[in-house]
């Protein structure tokens, strides 16, 4: 059976990195940036962890890498980037030439080493989440600031669930980040900002388009792509929501 987690982050993500590749440099932030962030909600998260150039940033569970590139190219930060799949992690430094450690949960870097962590789309794909907001706030600073955009079930049980993901309620968001010893300061969803540009919103169809012609008939894109759908699916309905939270250490 195919995993889809390990399907879209780890083999669709490499596939992601040659076709922004073939396409040109124009393309990589659309690509890398594909079902992570919008450019709206970024620069959001940007403006409330008051992100500048000489931040020590941390971005977990980058994936493509796109929305650190986005940060780089916005304010002039270079982010350090972590995800667990091998695919994603040569992608991002394909694509965007910032640092990149292969990890999980467990973060492989001392207590205090960050101003700034972002981490987009991750807690819901984690079994262990507690456990992963630790990590989060024992890497940043004691006056560091945390952006997550997390995927919350507005009335669950959903009506179906994809593979590989665990969400939390929004009601029970609060109260997961209170036992880590997180407070929000602002928090926002998806549907508050605009939809990205017309042009970026081309580049990401051009970039799918090509993904489809070269691994249309590829089991592993096809498992993504229903994992994908579904998702959407459900962001549509109103059964899960986008959930942007800018978080301080309590």
């Amino acid at each position: 059976m195919i995993d889809a987690m390990e399907a879209e982050f780890d083999t669709v993500a490499a596939w992601t990195a040659e076709v922004a590749q073939h396409l040109g440099p124009d393309y990589f932030l659309p690509a890398g940036c594909r079902g992570s962030g919008s450019p709206g909600a970024l620069r959001w998260f940007l403006q409330r962890l008051e992100v500048t150039a000489a931040d020590r940033m941390l971005d977990c569970g980058a994936g493509v890498g796109g929305p650190a590139g986005f940060a780089n190219q916005e304010v002039g930060v270079r982010p350090v980037l972590t995800d667990p799949e091998a695919g994603a992690c040569r992608a991002a430094r394909e694509l965007f030439g910032l640092p990149v450690a292969q990890a999980a949960s467990d973060l492989p870097f001392a207590s205090g080493s960050f101003d700034v962590v972002w981490c987009l789309g991750v807690l819901c794909t984690v079994p262990e989440q507690d456990r992963l907001l630790a990590e989060l706030r024992r890497v940043l600073t004691p006056d560091g600031r945390l952006g997550l955009l997390v995927f919350t079930a507005s009335a669950p049980p959903l009506s179906d669930q994809p593979d590989g993901n665990n969400f939390p309620s929004t009601a029970e968001l609060p109260a997961l980040l209170a036992r880590a010893g997180l407070r929000v300061v602002d928090s926002a969803t998806a549907d508050d900002f605009a939809a990205a540009p017309t042009h970026w919103q081309e580049q990401v169809a051009a970039v799918e388009a090509e993904l489809e012609r070269r691994h249309g008939d590829d089991p592993l894109w096809q498992t993504a792509g229903r994992q994908s759908a579904l998702i959407g699916r459900l962001l549509s309905s109103g059964e899960l929501v986008g959930t942007l939270v800018s978080v301080r250490r309590t």
